[in-house]
């Protein structure tokens, strides 16, 4: 766990600093089981897990570290506890250290939580258009791989090099999407083509490897070599066609395109910040939904513009 932890007036460091700390608990319910087998649930709050982790004091005043937390845990009082985004109050109700050395002293450690006080997480942006595409091309260069045609290896080049142009296609101009389209249709042509060819070797075969009375051996073996490879062909091409008209939709739609995010509570300064990286740019996000009030309230599903829009929102004029 690369990252600074502090409980009270104490910074751990180096080996002091555990690999993994365990948050979160459950919700405190009370199951009113009826006749029948219904049931009422009522949630009657949060319980959050002890926070425990484990860690080495080394060096000269090894010893004085651990005996001064064993001091704090004496002492039974709120100490704030903070790493990356977390911040609790807590009191430490369990120091263990083992005496090995003055200079090297293993210790666990225990506390209780009394408050939570980190910001809580209450909405999750949807992938951007550059990751959309990103999982997608990687898809559909493994399909293509596997397809083994030469002319529908060589379009899905132009489509590499098409997206590799691009920095962001968040905010590419319309002209640059194009340009990346482009290919794209080129490769949902070729790859319908190839369909259309499979899909009739397969229909021509009268029986099962073409085997009819009359044919010559070696006419039936590369019937059925052919209706073989045709059938093992179909899934991945169909594969491919569904990617690529995705990329196809995705891309078309950037300029005015919207995700829907669920978020419970909050404000849309938050959610900017999350989608775009810039928390001004929730204007865009109250033009989109029709409201001036950056506060939500309750559960709300809100349509988010894949690119920032700010023209004419609620702070212009």
């Amino acid at each position: 766990m690369a990252t600074i932890l502090s409980l009270g007036d104490v910074l751990f460091a180096d080996l002091e600093v555990p690999e993994r700390i365990t948050f979160g608990g459950g919700q405190q319910l009370v199951v009113h089981k009826q006749v029948g087998g219904t049931r009422t649930v009522d949630a009657m709050g949060r319980d959050d897990l002890p926070l425990r982790w484990s860690g080495t004091f080394l060096g000269k005043d090894a010893l004085q570290r651990a005996r001064y937390l064993d001091a704090m845990r004496i002492a039974g009082q709120a100490l704030p506890l903070a790493w990356s985004e977390f911040l609790y109050t807590v009191v430490i109700a369990r120091f263990e250290a083992d005496f090995e050395r003055e200079w090297m002293i293993p210790y666990r450690i225990i506390c209780e939580v009394v408050a939570d006080h980190s910001q809580p997480q209450t909405s999750l942006a949807g992938p951007s258009i550059n990751d959309l595409i990103g999982a997608d091309l990687s898809t559909a260069n493994s399909l293509v791989a596997s397809i083994g045609n030469g002319t529908l290896t060589g379009l899905m080049g132009t489509v590499n090099s098409a997206i590799a142009g691009v920095s962001s296609l968040a905010n590419a101009a319309q002209s640059t999407i194009n340009g990346v389209l482009a290919p794209i249709s080129a490769v949902q042509t070729q790859v319908s083509v190839l369909i259309a060819s499979a899909s009739n070797t397969i229909a021509n075969v009268t029986t099962l490897g073409g085997i009819v009375p009359n044919n010559p051996i070696s006419v039936a073996a590369a019937k059925l070599t052919s209706q073989v490879t045709s059938f093992q062909s179909l899934p991945p091409l169909y594969n491919l066609q569904a990617v690529m008209g995705r990329m196809s939709a995705n891309l078309g739609g950037v300029s005015g395109a919207t995700q829907q995010i669920t978020t419970a509570g909050g404000n849309l300064m938050q959610l900017a910040a999350n989608v775009y990286g810039d928390a001004k740019a929730w204007t865009g996000i109250a033009k989109a939904n029709k409201i001036t009030d950056p506060v939500v309230q309750g559960v709300q599903t809100l349509n988010v513009p894949v690119r920032p829009d700010n023209a004419g929102g609620v702070l212009s004029g």
